[in-house]
């Protein structure tokens, strides 16, 4: 699957400055602050509990947030009619009244979404094998994200995100909701967030990442830029130490005299010639391996800085 490129919007789409949420003793985000340009596609990424969900309940109005500053589409989108008409927000758990059918469901978002296109809905769940008279209640776990997926892309809302609904899509179905984003995308470009789990699936369809860990952003970069950004390097721990030194290091495994070391680094050509001549491999890091290793280094160092503080409160 190849991205298509499109220029960056004049004025952000989506924008938060020093966003936080808090639900009683727990902060669902901390001190968030992201610009996002129009007519790209965004990764949402991290952990369950990370603050994916939270993050874009405040962004598409579903909540309030206790501090900072929200704009979407030049507005504040809680209770503003402006901005959440051009909209759509699909979820995993996406509810619909259980005696419509996927039918009646696409007439009801034709009342909410400007740029609906009805055909294309219909060629989509032709495409899903979805039964179109069949209640919602009967349908599969499967049948009912393609009804989600459904109106997402057919809704060609100006902001649309995805909140996981295509987990419950087989392989294929998935693939088919892949290709078609990118074709109707192409031709009618708008501003999508997808967030996943399945971060290798969907790593080629996106232009931007942003990694949200604990409620904080702990990456947001343009998805060129994060590609070849780590790699692994292995081989005798007496060479590859050495070799590592001075880099950010994300994950480090040792067995007997062996090493392989994930670091931070986009290398040269010397420096590949270097590694070959030590007798290094050097092996590129996937996104999702990358996702993995930065969650789980911002958790070392929250837990090291934590540690880091009672010591000093207990002197």
């Amino acid at each position: 699957m190849n991205r298509p490129t499109h220029a960056k919007a004049a004025a952000p789409a989506i924008e938060l400055r020093d966003v936080s949420k808090e639900y009683k003793d727990v902060r669902a985000l901390d001190g968030v602050s992201l610009s996002l340009a129009g007519n790209r596609i965004y990764g949402l990424l991290g952990r369950n509990g990370a603050g994916k969900t939270t993050l874009m309940s405040v962004l598409t109005g579903q909540g309030f947030h206790s501090s900072g500053e929200v704009a979407v589409l030049g507005g504040n989108p809680y209770e503003n009619d402006r901005v959440l008409s051009r909209i759509c927000f699909i979820r995993e758990s996406q509810k619909y009244p259980e005696d419509f059918t996927p039918l009646q469901a696409f007439r009801a978002a034709a009342l909410f979404f400007e740029h609906w296109n009805a055909d294309y809905a219909l060629q989509l769940a032709k495409e899903f094998q979805l039964p179109l008279k069949r209640r919602i209640k009967k349908l599969s776990r499967g049948q009912l994200s393609a009804v989600g997926v459904v109106i997402g892309l057919a809704s060609r809302a100006e902001v649309t995100f995805f909140d996981e609904p295509y987990l419950g899509l087989d392989a294929v179905a998935r693939q088919i909701f892949y290709d078609r984003l990118l074709e109707d995308f192409a031709a009618h470009p708008r501003t999508i967030i997808l967030s996943s789990h399945l971060i290798d699936e969907v790593a080629n369809l996106l232009e931007h990442v942003i990694l949200i860990d604990r409620g904080r952003i702990v990456l947001d970069d343009d998805a060129e830029s994060i590609r070849g950004s780590a790699v692994t390097v292995a081989g005798a721990a007496s060479k590859v130490e050495p070799f590592v030194a001075g880099r950010t290091v994300l994950h480090r495994e040792t067995l007997g005299s062996l090493a392989s070391v994930t670091v931070e680094a986009v290398l040269t050509d010397a420096e590949r010639r270097q590694a070959a001549d030590l007798g290094l491999e050097i092996a590129p890091v996937s996104l999702q391996q990358l996702v993995v290793r930065k969650t789980l280094a911002a958790a070392e160092e929250d837990s090291a800085t934590a540690a880091a503080t009672v010591m000093e409160v207990s002197r």
